[in-house]
């Protein structure tokens, strides 16, 4: 039996739309992304030890100083990056456990997703693998370099904390796409919208964040 999407405890549907509801009630309203995140079974991305955590509204500790984001987290950013539209081409920077390039692969048509660390692409690709998210392409590369030979990306998402917006994912937007990156300015984060438009690119400030650092090369 294939435990990953059993009906039982905390791995049930049932616990999945509890998370669901809470994150309505905390002011998530696109419901495409409500159902995206009830059909993938967050427990089967973070370490079986913290299984029974997974649908809490916190971080979770992925090992090499790694987080897998809060529900809410993933719901808010995922939300600003579709915006009430449709995506086609999305790219993520860092991987991490693949959960949000998971709920990604049921709004978008095709996700790309980068992950410096190898170790950790590993178990994503499995994951994915796991949750039947077949249009997801994964690569261990420097997530700041962005990848050019499938540019123009509709929407491109950062989970991770820059101090600025790297050149070459600004390069690799699309007119009237948009990319969704926590910024840190003076020791503290907040998360930003950057609409690239006919004239150049529109920065917009939306609520205040906490992710790990944006860090080049490889791992």
């Amino acid at each position: 039996m294939n435990t990953a999407n059993s009906g039982i405890g905390m791995t049930s549907q049932r616990t999945r739309m509890r998370m669901v509801e809470r994150l309505r009630s905390e002011g998530i309203a696109d419901e495409v992304i409500l159902g995206a995140m009830g059909e993938v079974p967050r427990h089967i991305f973070v370490d079986e030890a913290l299984a029974s955590r997974a649908y809490e509204d916190m971080s979770l500790p992925l090992g090499f100083g790694q987080t897998i984001s809060s529900p809410y987290t993933v719901a808010r950013m995922l939300e600003l990056l579709r915006n009430g539209g449709t995506l086609g081409k999305v790219l993520e920077i860092g991987t991490g456990c693949g959960y949000q390039a998971a709920v990604l692969s049921r709004i978008a048509r095709e996700v790309y997703s980068m992950e410096r660390l190898a170790p950790l692409l590993v178990k994503a690709r499995r994951h994915l693998r796991d949750a039947r998210a077949h249009n997801v392409r994964v690569r261990n590369a420097d997530g700041q370099l962005g990848m050019p030979e499938h540019a123009p990306f509709d929407g491109i998402v950062v989970a991770a904390a820059a101090t600025h917006v790297p050149q070459p994912l600004l390069d690799q937007l699309a007119v009237g796409g948009k990319i969704i990156i926590p910024l840190t300015h003076q020791g503290k984060q907040s998360l930003h919208v950057i609409e690239r438009t006919p004239e150049g690119y529109a920065d917009q400030k939306v609520e205040d964040a906490r992710f790990v650092p944006l860090l080049p090369g490889l791992g």
